[in-house]
């Protein structure tokens, strides 16, 4: 079986393990029926997920005229904290800002390679997590725009980790910890504006992923240098493709490649 397709993240389904699945233009594929089977993936060409032309891809699936004018990458979309819908004032399309920040907002820890802080709009709760290779989180505050979720994660950052080592989370090097506790521990660091929508008696989601084998040195692929690659899947966790030889490829820092992929 061939298929062909430019990538886009994984989508996912939280069941008593997380369902993945790549969308590959006349198919989804189902990666969990995957699993125990030997990928051949070859490189063709770029394709941006804005214009959908064969342009380099600078970030985020973007050629780079497109990522510097498209709203989808703004700057507050890594950096929440920089919103501004909420004043009425545009950084590339008002319509779609107020549309994408006037939202609810979660933040939240996760555990995937250790404690760390994020912000998600609530709609993607828990799909961010899944991304993130999490296996446990919870939610410390739910606010009515990205703003004041962007506040309270500058301020919590000064008291826990904003990135997952992705190495780590990869290998399955997981720490025990206790998130309902680090919740409270954070409560006094909230910002005065946002205690009111602190979260109290809330438990934690426990996810788990469809992985056979964790890689103990994990070893990046990069498709647009090597061109092709065969190798057997193991695992899928976050938005990584696992395979036995301990290669893993992450489908979202790859957006835009069109790649494809024959499934022997």
């Amino acid at each position: 079986m061939q298929y062909q397709g430019v990538l886009k993240k994984m989508t996912t389904e939280n069941l008593d393990s997380v369902h993945y699945y790549l969308d590959m233009k006349t198919d989804f594929l189902n990666m969990n029926q995957l699993i125990g089977r030997q990928l051949e993936m070859n490189f063709v060409t770029y394709e941006c997920l804005n214009c959908h032309k064969e342009k380099q891809i600078y970030r985020q699936g973007f050629c780079k005229s497109c990522f510097f004018e498209t709203p989808t990458a703004g700057d507050w979309i890594m950096r929440p904290e920089l919103s501004k819908a909420h004043l009425g004032i545009e950084d590339r399309d008002l319509e779609y800002e107020k549309k994408a920040q006037l939202q609810p907002h979660i933040v939240y820890l996760a555990n995937s390679s250790n404690v760390k802080v994020g912000v998600t709009r609530k709609s993607q709760v828990p799909t961010r997590w899944i991304d993130q290779g999490a296996h446990e989180a919870i939610e410390i505050v739910e606010v009515p725009n990205r703003y004041l979720a962007g506040i309270t994660e500058v301020a919590l950052k000064d008291h826990v980790a904003d990135k997952t080592n992705w190495r780590k989370m990869l290998k399955n090097e997981i720490e025990d910890v206790n998130l309902v506790e680090w919740r409270e521990r954070l409560q006094e660091f909230i910002p005065d504006e946002v205690k009111e929508y602190y979260i109290e008696n809330n438990s934690e989601t426990e996810i788990s992923f469809p992985v056979e084998k964790y890689p103990a040195k994990p070893k990046s692929l990069n498709m647009v240098k090597e061109g092709s690659y065969t190798g057997k899947l193991v695992g899928v966790k976050g938005q990584y493709l696992i395979f036995e030889d301990e290669t893993v490829f992450n489908v979202r820092a790859n957006e835009g490649l069109v790649l494809s992929i024959h499934v022997r």
